[in-house]
C-alpha cells in the first residue's frame, strides 16, 4: 500500500512537471530571441532554445509554490542561466578580455576606496596605466563578453537562485539573500546618473544600444562603454559578494 502511494506521488509530480514544461515552452523561445539581439551573429538561436529547455525542465522539477515567486519568474531565471551556461561552454571571448575585465573592476574599486567618490573615466585609465582611448577599447571588448545583468556581476560561479526565495532556506541564508539585495540596490542607486539611466533603459525598459544613444544623443559605441563601465562599477562595489562566489 505504501509503495502504491509512493508511485502515485511520483506520477503526480511527473504529470505536474510535464504540464509546466508544455505551458512554458514559448517562454524559452521568447527569452532566446531576446538574448539573440545582444549576441554575436555566430550564436544560433536553436542552441539557446535547446539549452533553455533543459533549464525549463529542471525548473519544473524543482519549483515549489508558496515560496514567494511565480513559476514564470523562477523558470525565467533558470532558463537564462542554462542559456548562459551554454554560451560560456562555447566562450568566444579571449582570456585577455576576461583578465582585463577583472582589472577594470579592481581599478574602479581602488580609486573609489582612495577618493571616496565615483571614479572618473580618466582616473580609471590612469589606475590601469593605459591611455583613455585604450581604456575605452578595453570597455568595448569587455562589453562583448557581457550577457546579462546579475550574471555579469557575479561571474561564472553565480547561482541565479540566490535572489529568489530558497526551498527551506535557513535563517542565515535568508539573511544573506536580504543583505545581497540591499547591497545591490545601494550599488545601483549610487551610480553616476548617466550610468544609472543607461542600465535602467537597457535592462528595465529593454531598449537596445542604438535606441538609448538616440535618447542620450550619443553614439551607440559610447552607450556600450557607459553600460560596460556601470557594470564594472557595480561589480567592484559588490566585491565582497563576488569574492565569496568565486571562492565557494
Amino acid at each position: 500500500m505504501t509503495v502504491n502511494r509512493s508511485m502515485t506521488g511520483y506520477a503526480g509530480a511527473a504529470d505536474r512537471s510535464a504540464q509546466l514544461v508544455t505551458e512554458h515552452t514559448d517562454l524559452v523561445r521568447r527569452i532566446a530571441h531576446h538574448m539573440m539581439a545582444r549576441l554575436p551573429a555566430s550564436v544560433q538561436v536553436e542552441d539557446l532554445v535547446q539549452a533553455g529547455m533543459i533549464g525549463l525542465i529542471e525548473a519544473s522539477r524543482q519549483f515549489q509554490s508558496g515560496q514567494g515567486a511565480t513559476f514564470s519568474t523562477y523558470a525565467g531565471i533558470r532558463i537564462r542561466g542554462a542559456m548562459i551556461d551554454e554560451l560560456r561552454r562555447a566562450d568566444w571571448t579571449p582570456r585577455s578580455v576576461h583578465r582585463n575585465t577583472r582589472r577594470i573592476s579592481a581599478a574602479i574599486q581602488d580609486v573609489e576606496a582612495r577618493e571616496g567618490r565615483a571614479a572618473s573615466d580618466r582616473e580609471i585609465a590612469n589606475e590601469l596605466k593605459v591611455s583613455l582611448d585604450d581604456y575605452y577599447g578595453m570597455l568595448k571588448d569587455s562589453a562583448s563578453s557581457q550577457i546579462l545583468g546579475l550574471n555579469e556581476l557575479f561571474g561564472e560561479e553565480a547561482d541565479p537562485d540566490r535572489l529568489l526565495p530558497g526551498d527551506g532556506a535557513t535563517p542565515t541564508e535568508a539573511l544573506e539573500q536580504d543583505e545581497l539585495r540591499a547591497s545591490l540596490v545601494e550599488a545601483l542607486a549610487n551610480l553616476p546618473e548617466r550610468e544609472r539611466l543607461v542600465l535602467a533603459l537597457y535592462y528595465d525598459e529593454e531598449l537596445n544600444l542604438r535606441e538609448i544613444g538616440a535618447i542620450l544623443e550619443v553614439t551607440e559605441s559610447r552607450v556600450s562603454q557607459i553600460r560596460s563601465q556601470a557594470l564594472h562599477r557595480v561589480r567592484s562595489r559588490l566585491s565582497e559578494w563576488t569574492q565569496t562566489e568565486a571562492g565557494s
